[in-house]
């Protein structure tokens, strides 16, 4: 009898989690509880971050305590600065985000100190420089001045600042916010098992961030927003939109932004983020990619009866927001931290090394013959 393969460990259970669960009864992604799209509609991201990170949403004074603490580690040394600037200028952003992790891990004198108490302290650190790091890099690769973080501005605030010289009005802010909410936490997905499984052999934080960041890289995972945006562009304008998507089906090509391993009637963040899509395509008086997105939407659920992820509607928002397309993911990242860290912190209060078993598929046992005799 074969033994039974569950290629990408589909559908198996391989631990316990309290982060968080899309819920069937409400059709809903909940963090801690609580339904993603609730905390979109009351809360900024920075109470979101405490609440993944902590368990509960802060009360007023928590807030300003979590908040005093991330603008305060804001600050770059001047080594990652320095080498952030000698970068090549052609670079992912994705391996910048990667490298200045791994740095901050060479730096942190509490690297090696797993304790529940010093891996929070280390998360609020790269929680507050990962913004500062990849805004940085931004300016740097275009030539122009780095623009150092802002104790006044929020998170969401502090990062336009940064990458743009100036903060957009509270609508587009406000969007950029529920994309990072959106985005924080999603349960076992590739890069969150990546993390926890580097965690497992007792490893550091900055490693497993690493790993994780080198998995969202990937297109089928963090790096579809990206796509999605280059598909548009492809596209170019609603007119081309009907031809192009019926013939890229017929084709059998993958259409990113769409289908999502955990939801199979639609994911419950799309919504919320074509909403903000929609908001910040009026403010910015251009309503080309939305049309895009409509007819790419409404073909690909009428002939495959598939839903958009939450990649599709966020992509394009980015761009319209003003930032470079493989900026995207980078973006994904600086929301994720909470969510991977909170999962590395979990892993190691209850760990056991994941170590999964392979079927031997290959040559039976050989005899190694002398070089001479083969």
């Amino acid at each position: 009898m074969s033994d039974e393969i569950k290629k990408g460990l589909l559908g198996i259970v391989v631990d316990e989690t309290e982060v968080s669960k899309v819920m069937p009864e409400i059709n809903s992604l909940t963090y801690r509880g609580y339904a993603a799209q609730d905390l979109c509609a009351k809360c900024k991201f920075e109470e979101v971050a405490y609440l993944i990170l902590n368990g509960e949403l802060p009360t007023k004074k928590q807030l300003k305590k979590f908040e005093k603490e991330e603008r305060k580690d804001r600050k770059l040394s001047k080594t990652l600065l320095d080498d952030i600037k000698k970068f090549p200028k052609k670079a992912h952003p994705m391996d910048v985000a990667r490298t200045a992790v791994s740095i901050m891990g060479l730096e942190d004198k509490e690297t090696k100190d797993n304790s529940p108490k010093a891996n929070m302290r280390k998360v609020m650190r790269i929680f507050a420089k990962m913004p500062v790091a990849l805004a940085a890099f931004y300016r740097a690769r275009k030539g122009k001045k780095i623009i150092s973080p802002q104790k006044n501005l929020s998170f969401s605030e502090n990062f336009f600042h940064m990458c743009f010289g100036k903060v957009p009005n509270k609508e587009i802010v406000k969007a950029f916010d529920v994309s990072l909410i959106l985005y924080a936490e999603h349960s076992f997905n590739v890069s969150t098992f990546t993390a926890r499984t580097i965690t497992s052999s007792l490893s550091d934080i900055h490693g497993a961030i690493t790993g994780a960041i080198a998995s969202l890289k990937g297109p089928l995972h963090g790096g579809a927003n990206e796509e999605v945006m280059h598909m548009m562009n492809k596209i170019k304008k609603p007119e081309n939109a009907l031809k192009w998507i019926n013939k890229a089906l017929d084709n059998k090509d993958v259409v990113m932004g769409f289908g999502h391993r955990v939801y199979k009637s639609g994911d419950s963040r799309v919504p919320t983020m074509r909403e903000y899509f929609g908001k910040v395509a009026k403010i910015k008086k251009d309503k080309k990619f939305e049309k895009i997105y409509d007819i790419v939407e409404k073909v690909m659920i009428n002939r495959k009866n598939i839903y958009p992820n939450v990649d599709y509607p966020t992509g394009p928002t980015y761009h319209l927001m003003g930032f470079d397309t493989d900026f995207f993911t980078p973006i994904f990242v600086i929301s994720r931290i909470t969510g991977w860290s909170a999962h590395i912190i979990e892993q190691h209060a209850a760990n056991k090394l994941i170590r999964p078993l392979a079927s031997y598929r290959g040559s039976k046992h050989r005899k190694v013959l002398q070089l001479n005799q083969r």
